[in-house]
């Protein structure tokens, strides 16, 4: 192969310094402190690491076919590759503890940074038609693929690169799972860790484990258990999405709605990890919430719901009516009603070109009307209903009777009595009804229990654990010593 070796003697000279001081760092790295500033032109990494791969593949493609490579092209590939690896010693200096993908990384890419210069020694030295100068670009195309996947895993996290697999993972929930590590670290695990594991830890924040999330990062612990509103984390995943705090981050996968409700009652609840789904009051939100999760994640099909545009979905959300398609393109729709200082019945006039498509709908702690009891009756399609700290009756129940593919109702802390027994038992489809704190008399429940073994009945939490906690301000959950 032939080289232009028109190039200037100081050329030569910036190469050895910068390849001298990349040696240095790295030899004294646990020793250096750098300047604001200096560490600053650490962040700038990310966005040069580009240039060196580029043009050094783009050298060893020339060379392995035997084609002219130009000396500015490999002049410019030794630079930016040695740039980039002390960019990168600058920006990784800053983390107290490296994880073993950070330091693999960063002694891979310095590694392509010396095998740019050993080519530039080789080509100078004339040594370029030897057969070394082919092994050597092989071993510098290998070492670019593994510094440029390592990169990617502490980036993005370590299965970035992995297989796709058909259909998301689902998690088998027990029956009565621990709240934290079936339910909270899970969410984290999907959402939060790409950022905050031992191998990037954004912040200085682990989140892998209870012992590290009590800890908190540089900025202190992001838990506030005196007044969980003021816990960081929350207020983090509050911010408007293009809010620089924003977390997780523009770009990355989000928290849905429910998995940041579960962080706040998680939180409000003490933030312990030895709280379980029995210790919990049914009317506690969380319960709801980790029921949900419990439900088989079978993929429906909803291919014979009627179309519905995304501009009819959006002109009928608001800020107390939340709207959302089950997947992306997807017939179906949840949706989520909340009190607002105006309420009134008339809000769901504006969801009826919509009733058709609902499949899970919740109403909870809304002051009911006829006319709300109406409308649920038009969402002929509806499977999941949550009525529960609401007037609902038993008329308003029958008045039900045609939502013939209900699968599950939450109708706690209501005003049904044993008369809603009988409409229960006509909902064909019913799999799980939630009935505490209702006028349902026990003697009746167990007679409904024993005659529909195929549904599950909620009725509240066991007496006999109840006396072992003591709630305050419904927000905080004391479990006692058992002596």
């Amino acid at each position: 192969m032939k080289y232009n070796t028109n190039i200037k003697p100081w050329v030569g000279y910036l190469i050895l310094g910068l390849t001298v001081f990349l040696i240095f760092c790295l030899i004294f790295e646990s020793s250096i402190q750098l300047p604001n500033l200096i560490a600053w032109l650490g962040r700038w990494h990310p966005l040069v690491l580009h240039f060196p791969i580029v043009l050094l593949l783009v050298a060893i493609f020339l060379g392995l076919t035997n084609n002219k490579i130009p000396k500015l092209l490999l002049v410019v590939a030794t630079l930016s590759a040695l740039v980039t690896a002390i960019s990168g010693f600058m920006l990784a200096v800053d983390a107290t503890e490296k994880g073993e993908l950070l330091i693999l990384h960063q002694r891979l890419g310095s590694a392509v940074a010396f095998l740019a210069v050993l080519w530039y020694l080789l080509v100078t030295l004339n040594l370029a038609r030897t057969i070394l100068i082919k092994v050597l670009q092989l071993v510098l195309g290998i070492v670019i693929f593994f510094a440029g996947h390592y990169g990617g895993m502490v980036t993005h996290g370590e299965d970035f690169l992995a297989l796709p697999t058909i259909g998301k993972k689902s998690l088998i929930i027990p029956e009565n799972p621990l709240i934290y590590a079936h339910i909270v670290q899970p969410i984290l695990d999907d959402k939060c860790i790409s950022c905050h594991n031992g191998n990037k830890k954004k912040g200085e924040l682990l989140l892998t484990n209870f012992k590290e999330i009590k800890k908190g990062g540089e900025n202190g612990e992001i838990i506030d258990e005196t007044n969980y509103k003021n816990s960081t984390i929350l207020k983090l995943v509050h911010l408007p999405l293009d809010d620089e705090n924003h977390m997780p981050p523009e770009g990355k996968p989000q928290l849905s709605t429910s998995e940041i409700q579960i962080l706040e009652r998680w939180i409000a609840l003490g933030a312990n990890d030895t709280l379980q789904l029995s210790h919990l009051n049914s009317d506690e939100t969380l319960v709801g919430l980790v029921r949900k999760l419990q439900q088989p994640t079978i993929q429906k099909d909803w291919s014979n719901l009627p179309e519905v545009d995304d501009e009819v979905v959006n002109k009928s959300n608001s800020n107390y009516v939340n709207i959302a398609r089950f997947a992306n393109q997807s017939k179906a729709l949840n949706v989520i009603v909340f009190k607002s200082p105006t309420y009134s019945d008339s809000i769901f006039m504006d969801l009826e070109p919509i009733a058709k498509n609902i499949v899970q709908l919740d109403l909870s702690a809304l002051p009911l009307g006829e006319q709300a009891v109406s409308f649920i009756a038009k969402c002929v399609n509806l499977e999941w209903l949550e009525v529960d700290k609401t007037p609902f009756t038993d008329e308003h129940l029958e008045s039900l009777k045609g939502l013939k593919k209900l699968e599950i109702i939450k109708a706690y802390d209501t005003e049904i009595t044993d008369k809603s027994l009988v409409v229960f038992k006509n909902f064909k489809n019913l799999k799980k009804m939630y009935v505490a704190q209702t006028s349902i008399t026990a003697t009746a429940l167990d007679a409904f229990k024993k005659e529909h073994q195929n549904i599950g009945v909620d009725a509240g939490i066991n007496p006999s654990l109840e006396t072992f906690f003591v709630v305050k301000e419904k927000d905080t959950v004391v479990v006692k010593d058992e002596k």
